[in-house]
């Protein structure tokens, strides 16, 4: 049985009809930029977010400069980061001219270790930049109590956890401005880039607003300087379709995951996802940790089953940053070294996890 890591069909096939109507509609308008439907969307996910305001942008790197740009963070300037993440984070603090300072995950949930926070913060922290990874929460009230202690900004980078929860309130939803991605693998994916910025706050959404479009809310005349970055009036279209699924999703999505937990438990060394007391997980990975990493992957690889590496090259590593000069960070090199992610999406089947589970436990019983 060939297992790809993602396969799109068994989300997008039942809703063909459905998209292509949504897809229809704007064509027959004829109006594709900043619409009806772009407004319509904003609403709906900041409703579902459960906060006042949503901005939507091109993609969500952009929903994280944007952000910070709206926060005013510049020149001079430090946010604390993950020292293990998607680059993005990091490249949407050097975007606005500060600079990322890494702090190391909890070994366990690999999100954000609060008590590495305060040995952090200097003079010249502005902001906390925690990213809810794979799809689990941070631990948001340590990291709220810590920023307000220190008169510090969080933004969140949401771009995998959509629906995720810390202590029952929803991620994207705790700091000042904060920032989500809709690439077609995020759990609310759209058919190409998309992003959005979300806020309780009116004044920051009205400067993403102005942001976003040139630095203009009126046409042709520009406040400040701005930016191209606008959701396009055909995947807003899309993203309304999609977002009404999402929670039926996320609930396939754990039930693959509570799967791979029960079958996956005691093999070997390999190190299955935690979950923290106080945050749920969405799953948008399902990572499993082993010294043996490279060789599983090869293993499941000669059996047809996909899987990818998240990610193999921490920020701290890469070219991009090697101006730095940044200190080793040996929680994000053995995460790096060690993680694997295992097929999941909606809609796969008992079968499927089972599959994947038996080639991964042939691979622990022949060591």
């Amino acid at each position: 049985m060939r297992i790809p890591f993602l396969s799109f069909a068994p989300q997008h096939d039942p809703l063909r009809e459905e998209i292509l109507a949504a897809m229809a509609a704007v064509y027959d308008k004829q109006w594709y930029i900043l619409g009806d439907e772009v407004r319509a969307f904003e609403a709906s996910y900041a409703h579902y977010n459960q906060v006042s305001y949503c901005v939507g942008v091109a993609n969500g790197l952009d929903a994280l400069h944007l952000a910070l740009k709206a926060l005013q963070v510049g020149p001079g300037d430090e946010v604390i980061v993950p020292s293990n993440t998607y680059i993005a984070t990091w490249l949407a603090v050097s975007f606005v001219g500060a600079t990322p300072v890494p702090v190391e995950p909890d070994p366990f949930t690999y999100n954000l270790n609060p008590a590495c926070l305060e040995a952090a913060i200097t003079p010249r922290t502005k902001g906390i930049m925690p990213v809810h990874l794979y799809g689990q929460a941070c631990a948001m009230g340590p990291i709220m109590a810590i920023a307000e202690r220190h008169g510090l900004w969080v933004v969140e980078d949401n771009a995998q956890a959509q629906g995720a929860a810390w202590e029952g309130r929803l991620t994207g939803s705790f700091g000042a401005v904060n920032g989500t991605s809709f690439y077609p693998g995020k759990n609310l994916g759209a058919l190409g880039d998309a992003g959005a910025v979300t806020t309780n706050s009116a004044e920051l959404a009205t400067r993403i607003q102005t942001l976003r479009n040139y630095g203009s809310q009126q046409k042709y005349y520009n406040e400040v300087i701005g930016h191209n970055s606008r959701l396009d009036e055909l995947q807003a279209a899309v993203l309304r379709v999609k977002l009404t699924y999402l929670p039926i999703w996320t609930q396939q999505r754990q039930e693959v995951a509570r799967l791979y937990d029960q079958h996956l438990a005691g093999l070997g060394d390999l190190i299955l996802p935690t979950v923290a007391a106080g945050a749920n997980h969405v799953y948008h990975l399902y990572v499993v940790r082993t010294q043996f990493r490279d060789a599983l992957q090869q293993h499941l690889t000669k059996y047809g089953i996909g899987t990818l590496i998240h990610y193999p090259v921490p920020p701290h590593k890469q070219q991009a940053y090697a101006h730095m000069h940044l200190s080793a960070y040996p929680i994000a090199d053995e995460l790096a070294a060690t993680s694997l992610s295992l097929p999941l999406w909606p809609g796969m089947q008992p079968e499927h996890v089972s599959e994947v589970a038996s080639i991964v436990s042939s691979f622990f019983a022949n060591r």
